[in-house]
């Protein structure tokens, strides 16, 4: 994850940042007059070399999921960026933002995908015990590297059949990696992935949401009845975009 992308960063410290800016969105999203609402619980599982366990830092560290509300009362630090905005007049200004921060890069090497995954199905069994009338849990799982402690087929197809009232768990895979070939989101079938690793990607993904077509479609990517939602040798672009399609809601109220 320390290879530098065309943006100048890190893989680590980009994907550090679009997960922070998605969690930012999550917020936004569901604030209303009363203050933030828990539409969203939002668990993160960091593994690496150091081992398995969460993700967050500072006061959230001590639990791996969360409701959205605790979360946005918790940030590691509040940064200020700058971005250029319309002036009204056909020109460009640069304006200050604040960008609220959760995650930092971390880079500590090994890939122990099983254990993490392992770890995934301990939480969410539990979490869909507690809360059996909910949307059942969407895992967005980002990987560079293959595992390094056995095959996750198995145990990923344990994952999708963690379930509550309303259906089984989803899971998305995204493989971040920018050495040799093209990159590859949602694909249909898994005849033109390069090797045996991202063909069992593919294989452990979920089929493609109906819910989340239009989403992907608006961003001007083609989805199929069998697309699985898997992305492989992902660029920033997409990256984005996997993270965006994939958490999106509707009818927050």
């Amino acid at each position: 994850m320390d290879e530098i992308l065309d943006s100048g960063e890190s893989k680590a410290e980009f994907v550090a940042n679009v997960l922070n800016k998605t969690l930012y969105q999550l917020v936004i999203r569901s604030t209303r007059a009363d203050g933030v609402r828990n539409y969203f619980d939002v668990g993160v599982i960091a593994y690496g070399g150091a081992g398995v366990g969460s993700g967050f830092r500072g006061a959230l560290s001590s639990g791996i999921i969360h409701p959205l509300s605790e979360i946005e009362a918790n940030v590691l630090r509040v940064d200020e960026k700058h971005k250029k905005v319309s002036d009204g007049a056909g020109g460009l200004v640069e304006v200050s933002v604040k960008f609220p921060v959760w995650f930092e890069a971390v880079n500590e090497g090994g890939t122990p995908m099983c254990e993490a995954m392992h770890k995934v199905a301990e939480v969410l069994v539990e979490w869909c015990d507690a809360h059996p009338g909910s949307y059942p849990p969407t895992i967005i799982h980002v990987t560079d590297g293959q595992s390094t402690d056995g095959d996750p087929s198995r145990i990923a197809d344990g994952l999708k059949q963690i379930a509550t009232q309303d259906g089984t768990c989803l899971l998305f895979n995204l493989h971040i990696d920018r050495t040799g070939g093209s990159a590859v989101l949602f694909p249909a079938t898994e005849r033109g992935l390069p090797d045996s690793y991202s063909k069992m990607l593919y294989r452990m993904s979920s089929v493609f949401p109906p819910h989340l077509v239009a989403a992907a479609q608006a961003k001007g990517h083609e989805v199929e009845e069998d697309s699985r939602f898997f992305g492989y040798k992902a660029n920033i672009e997409e990256i984005v975009d996997f993270f965006e399609i994939g958490t999106q809601a509707a009818n927050l109220r």
